[in-house]
């Protein structure tokens, strides 16, 4: 896929770590210019900072009106147009009856998980628009196909967020603008000790038990797959939510 993103420009959300990490650097290698947008200003410039000319670094609060329009303000700045929104950003909470979760906590997870795509999709939405075209990839969860116990609002949210982006794709397919989610497993990134409640290798081996392949996902598996749907090598693929999973959710 060498090159398959020359001279477009993506906004990647949580881009300072991560998933969101690991899909900055691919699509600078695939030649894109990359907004790297996330709260953790040191994360941002670092990976932006690697990126050379082709990274901009932008802290900003996704779940804010303010960080929304501050991050594209910025994005059309350098690079004049953005071609790509790719909403990674998002958080969880530790394993729990659902009637535990407290209302701020819960706040907090919809704020990032559901308000920050509404958000960022709702500022770019237009500037694609009027560019003739564009792409939105929304990264959900296999919690979103596969919802476990103690998981309850995460897995909500991201069940959203499948909707919210068949919804897109629909509405927008006549702007040439494409929609599509992938649906990670549980995979090497900060939130996986979120979600194990502690991180021990007993854990992980039970996490990787349930993965039919026998791994967890590496952020470069998801930076792989979000690089090809974002590519022209997808041009007719629009309203999916293809689960990077390894068979986790068959």
């Amino acid at each position: 896929m060498t090159g398959s993103l020359e001279n477009k420009t993506a906004i990647i959300t949580g881009a300072g770590s991560g998933f969101g990490e690991a899909m900055a650097r691919k699509f600078a290698r695939e030649g894109a210019n990359v907004v790297v947008v996330d709260r953790d200003a040191a994360g941002a410039k670092r990976v932006a900072g690697e990126l050379g000319g082709k990274g901009l670094a932008v802290e900003a609060d996704i779940a804010s009106e303010n960080g929304v329009a501050e991050a594209v303000r910025q994005a059309q700045m350098q690079f004049g147009r953005v071609d790509i929104l790719i909403n990674n950003a998002g958080i969880g909470h530790k394993p729990q009856p659902a009637e535990n979760v407290q209302p701020d906590e819960f706040d907090r997870i919809v704020g990032v998980n559901i308000r920050g795509i509404y958000l960022m999709s709702r500022a770019l939405i237009p500037h694609f628009k009027d560019n003739g075209g564009g792409v939105i990839l929304n990264i959900a969860s296999t919690g979103a196909a596969r919802p476990r116990p103690n998981l309850t609002w995460y897995n909500a949210t991201k069940g959203w967020v499948v909707s919210a982006t068949k919804a897109l794709a629909i509405e927008l397919a006549p702007e040439n603008i494409r929609v599509n989610a992938l649906n990670p497993v549980a995979g090497e990134t900060p939130l996986l000790t979120t979600f194990m409640g502690e991180d021990t290798e007993e854990i992980r081996q039970k996490f990787r038990a349930s993965i039919p392949l026998g791994r967890l996902l590496k952020p470069e598996d998801l930076a792989e797959s979000a690089a090809f749907l974002c590519s022209p090598a997808a041009s007719m693929i629009t309203g999916v939510a293809l689960d990077v999973d390894g068979g986790r959710s068959i």
